[in-house]
């Protein structure tokens, strides 16, 4: 990979010539915080925040967003992005699976206006504190590399997975704690993370070539590139609390 990283992005690819798409998927059936995706956040709808975050981007050259709500769609227009069709209900319930809306967004767009792009770029908007400069390296991840089929957006777990626990029932209407990696009662005992390999999760930006999509029905193959962004950047709005936080995150980083 030496000789891919020592290349500019403008001696492999013509960027100008591309087409890459931005589906932001946004939803309005939400349990936890009703109407999440445009609930205030330091003054703006959440959604408002990734949709300009997308605009921003130097490589997007077209932001939709994919939900099966007027008044959603109306803020997201006011904001920048387009909404050429609402989503069908039957791709917008809580057991949706996530890549479905952006297979059928991909589908439409092609159907209805012979759109095909040559990227797709996964974005949520609950995760408003990323920056187009974390999207775009994500995006030159994957054009640097021609093997690679996908790039994801990832950040440093803030708890290793191996200190995770699970309930087991000991066949006597009660259960037992154990590690939910090894399954042992003894691993329960606290390890320093140091001893851990490092591990990290996704922070929901996913950059996919069209033909992975189709072909795989998945919104990543088995080439998968990386982005790391620091852990501050990747916090994702599940709560009410989540965006008490986020918008401490915010005054401390001058957003």
């Amino acid at each position: 990979m030496e000789n891919i990283t020592a290349l500019s992005l403008e001696d492999l690819v013509d960027t100008k010539s591309l087409r890459i798409l931005g589906i932001i998927g946004a939803r309005s059936g939400s349990k936890g915080v009703p109407n999440k995706n445009i609930q205030p956040l330091a003054g703006k709808p959440l959604m408002a925040w990734i949709i300009e975050t997308a605009k921003r981007s130097r490589y997007i050259n077209r932001v939709i967003v994919s939900t099966d709500s007027e008044e959603y769609a109306t803020i997201a227009r006011q904001y920048g992005a387009e909404v050429p069709y609402l989503r069908p209900k039957e791709l917008a319930t809580d057991t949706s699976p996530e890549f479905e809306y952006v297979e059928h967004a991909v589908e439409w767009l092609e159907k209805n206006e012979g759109y095909e792009p040559d990227i797709v770029v996964r974005l949520l908007p609950t995760v408003p504190l990323q920056m187009p400069e974390d999207v775009d390296s994500c995006i030159e991840e994957l054009l640097k590399d021609p093997e690679a089929q996908s790039a994801v957006v990832i950040a440093e777990a803030r708890q290793h997975p191996h200190k995770a626990l699970k309930l087991v029932d000991n066949g006597k209407a009660g259960h037992y704690l154990v590690t939910y990696i090894t399954g042992s009662g003894r691993d329960v005992t606290p390890i320093a993370r140091q001893s851990y390999e490092k591990a990290y999760f996704r922070a929901n930006v996913i950059v996919s070539r069209t033909e992975v999509i189709k072909e795989y029905h998945s919104l990543t193959g088995d080439r998968v590139r990386y982005h790391i962004i620091p852990q501050e950047r990747a916090v994702d709005i599940d709560s009410s609390i989540d965006f008490f936080i986020v918008e401490q995150l915010m005054k401390q980083l001058k957003i």
